[in-house]
């Protein structure tokens, strides 16, 4: 069986995008820290399951949690960047964005003692501009893109296809979010709530074909999604809720399946041969 990816965005539940609304970027250092915890937890489950993952880091929580990121990295596991700050592409300037991903690129390089290579824009918000300034920040690779036309915070990428490790320029790929074709529409099937949303056994299905169509598939997930015990915020839009808080108290379960049905590696050992 040819290997997946999997991919978890090292973020805390008070950092989402959906309850941005409600919690002010200010308050961060007073909210409830629950990532350690969670990472704990995620980090046995993928040891008991023999997995190695790409982990796409926030330059906020390396800062605070130093201890942290050297254990995943100790444990074999792949260091990527998901920026500083966890601001959405097109809220600052490009030199805004150039600074924060070369922040958090010596931040975590820093602490591992190891080339970061990766990076994913915080809620898949990439764009075309941005390429180029990854490319020439040292990065191998972004893992962004993720085609999905009913999602109006996602990014557009003006690329040759949609799905797969697409090379984008000399030593440069895109890692692309997976979709599965249906009926004639392109149905978001990489993770995170799609995957507490659709029942496991479906889902598992959908990576097969993925699997068998493309020859690869990357799966996303964020530590607070195994938290069900997390804070809840009110006052947020009812659509906002449901993303962030649908099926978080079945997703372990439904990870350790996914774990035992598919065998995963991380992304740098994907392109390996495709950078030799």
């Amino acid at each position: 069986m040819q290997n997946c990816m999997f991919s978890v965005d090292v973020e805390d539940w008070f950092q989402v995008e959906n309850l941005r609304g409600q919690i002010n970027r200010d308050s961060w250092d007073d909210r409830e820290l629950r990532v350690e915890g969670n990472m704990d937890r995620l980090l046995r489950i993928l040891s008991d399951h023999s997995v190695s993952a790409t982990f796409f880091v926030l330059g906020w929580i390396a800062k605070r949690c130093p201890a942290l990121i050297k254990r995943i990295a100790a444990e074999g596991h792949e260091i990527a960047s998901h920026g500083y700050n966890h601001r959405v592409l097109g809220e600052g300037s490009q030199q805004d964005f150039q600074n924060d991903i070369v922040a958090s690129k010596r931040l975590l390089e820093d602490l591992t003692g190891k080339a970061v290579m990766g990076y994913r824009a915080p809620s898949f918000s990439i764009t075309d501009w941005a390429i180029p300034l990854l490319k020439k920040a040292g990065f191998l690779y972004d893992s962004s893109f993720f085609y999905n036309p009913y999602h109006s915070r996602y990014g557009k990428l003006t690329i040759p296809q949609h799905d797969g490790v697409i090379p984008l320029q000399e030593k440069f790929y895109e890692v692309a979010i997976p979709s599965l074709s249906l009926m004639g529409r392109s149905i978001p099937w990489g993770g995170g709530g799609y995957f507490r949303l659709y029942p496991i056994g479906i889902f598992c299905a959908g990576v097969a074909r993925i699997m068998k169509e493309q020859g690869d598939f990357l799966f996303y997930m964020h530590p607070w999604e195994i938290d069900p015990g997390q804070p809840r915020i009110s006052g947020i839009k009812r659509s906002h809720a449901f993303r962030h808080y649908y099926g978080l108290a079945k997703t372990e379960t439904k990870l350790k399946r996914l774990l035992k049905t598919f065998r995963f590696v991380p992304i740098q050992t994907r392109l390996g041969a495709a950078h030799k």
